[in-house]
């Protein structure tokens, strides 16, 4: 894979591009080997927690994020190595709001590959379960709960896809 002068590698606009090749090959510095590497989506997680936090505030969790992409979003991030879909879950919930979830299942994969701007991802959605006052904490400025109708305008990435998906297929009990 190469960039023209003008290109950088860190540049979204030719990293998300299909421009850039499926597999490239890299030589080792030491050895001089030759290595084929592949590009492939990122996988990630994000959670659609069902909280109760006393009789006048139940609803859904979002954060505030704290780096770009700007915006209201659903708890997540990336699965570490070696961590499970699950584990990568209720980990992501515990750093950004610092509630003890219970999964309650995945609901849907999404992997458009502009769905975060930053790089191809894949998403798994998890429902979960959490009583108590969500707190920001880790990559979240906030956290707090919503309803439907008090959803904020501004929701990153395709997460307000993803919260109608939800609705629309699942009684909601709020």
């Amino acid at each position: 894979m190469e960039a023209t002068n003008s290109e950088h590698i860190c540049d979204p606009e030719l990293f998300g591009s299909r421009r850039m090749k499926m597999k490239t090959h890299l030589k080792c510095p030491n050895c001089g080997a030759d290595r084929e590497i592949f590009r492939n989506p990122v996988p990630t997680v994000d959670i659609i927690i069902e909280c109760k936090a006393g009789s006048d505030r139940n609803g859904i969790v979002l954060i505030k994020r704290k780096n770009p992409p700007p915006g209201w979003a659903l708890p997540g991030g990336f699965v570490d190595y070696g961590e499970t879909l699950e584990e990568a879950a209720v980990r992501e919930a515990k750093e950004e709001t610092g509630l003890e979830v219970e999964l309650i299942g995945q609901i849907h994969s999404y992997s458009k590959p502009d769905r975060d701007p930053r790089q191809h991802t894949i998403s798994t959605i998890f429902a979960a379960t959490a009583t108590g006052y969500p707190q920001g904490a880790d990559d979240a400025l906030e956290a707090s709960i919503f309803t439907p109708e008090t959803f904020p305008q501004e929701i990153a990435f395709d997460h307000r896809q993803i919260l109608e998906d939800y609705l629309r297929h699942r009684y909601w009990a709020g």
